[in-house]
């Protein structure tokens, strides 16, 4: 597995960000694939992916660069450049990144994403970071941004939802899980970034940086011994438009849009999160807090500037009560 030595110093200025740039790589990943993990984005991957193909089929030097930047194993470095963390840049000043590559480092990233030689015409080709800054670009302005006010609550809800499990229980817990099957903290300053055999790598002084994208993918970046980063994939509760299932006795109970609010408060979320998750009015959101507050089923605590709301233990018992007898009512059903 590959992992981390991460610092005291470094890991204490650890911080969640939130970077348009590796929304749009994130985006560019999923079109590649042609695979979306959950309904928002098999919605999202059907609108753009015509359009996207399009545009490759006008530019197939794009297309060779796009299938060798993003290799089996290991994306090519000019692709995903390490944030600066210092809170979120415009998508146009983090692109620039990409672009500022010296275009004689491009060939010899794409071979170690292949694997192995880098076919023509992309060996002999001119400007390669500059043809892969548009792709990001055209990625960004057609797909991304027309969400991306949407695409930010979201991503904010996760960076919001990690940051409260940091106070609570530690990096442990707010990194335990964070890409699920390769991420996870070892102890003793290590954490482990990917389940591949590769060596590793001391991080102590530098930034620590934990990105959030909401597709089902993810990645690590450096940039020298100054900036570390994992880019991981929001929680599937938050990525997922749809949102947890209400159960039918928990909605008549309650009204289903309350009990919608409800279910959604495993992990503690503000209430501009809980309006972008829900679909419901500021207003609406705030009367279901109120009553559920008052019924003793959830409470309010702060994160920093942030008023968060989250389950009491009442709270938990209703919904996990009322999820078992869901699936309860289920297993009857399939086994009539």
């Amino acid at each position: 597995m590959g992992w981390w030595r991460i610092g005291t110093d470094s890991l204490a200025g650890g911080r969640f960000v939130v970077s348009p740039l590796a929304e749009t790589v994130a985006a560019l990943k999923i079109l590649h694939a042609a695979a979306a993990s959950h309904p928002g984005e098999r919605a999202w991957l059907a609108a753009s992916s015509p359009a996207y193909r399009a545009r490759l089929a006008a530019e197939p030097l794009d297309a060779l660069l796009v299938r060798a930047a993003i290799g089996p194993t290991w994306n090519a470095d000019f692709l995903t450049p390490t944030p600066l963390g210092e809170g979120e840049r415009p998508f146009e000043e983090e692109v620039e990144a990409v672009r500022a590559v010296d275009p004689a480092d491009a060939v010899p990233q794409l071979a170690v994403a292949l694997g192995g030689p880098v076919p023509e015409p992309l060996r002999s080709a001119r400007d390669l970071p500059g043809r892969l800054a548009e792709v990001l670009t055209w990625v960004w302005r057609e797909t991304v941004l027309p969400e991306w006010p949407r695409r930010r609550r979201i991503l904010e809800a996760d960076v919001t939802a990690r940051t409260a499990q940091l106070g609570r229980g530690g990096w442990a817990a707010a990194l335990d899980g964070l890409c699920p099957g390769s991420t996870r903290w070892l102890g003793d300053g290590r954490l482990q970034v990917n389940a591949r055999a590769y060596p590793p790598r001391s991080v102590d002084g530098g930034r620590l940086l934990f990105v959030p994208v909401t597709p089902a993918t993810g990645w690590v970046s450096w940039e020298g011994v100054e900036r570390f980063a994992v880019v991981y994939p929001c929680a599937g509760v938050l990525a997922d438009a749809s949102g947890p299932v209400v159960p039918r006795a928990l909605g008549a109970l309650l009204g289903p849009a309350r009990a919608d609010v409800l279910v959604r408060l495993e992990n503690p979320l503000s209430t501009s999160q809980l309006v972008a998750l829900t679909g419901q009015g500021l207003g609406s959101v705030g009367r279901h807090l109120k009553v559920l507050r008052e019924a003793g089923l959830v409470r309010r605590g702060r994160a920093g500037r942030s008023v968060l709301y989250a389950w009491t233990e009442a709270g938990a018992v209703l919904v996990r009560a009322q999820e078992a007898r869901a699936q309860e009512a289920r297993a009857r059903g399939a086994g009539t």
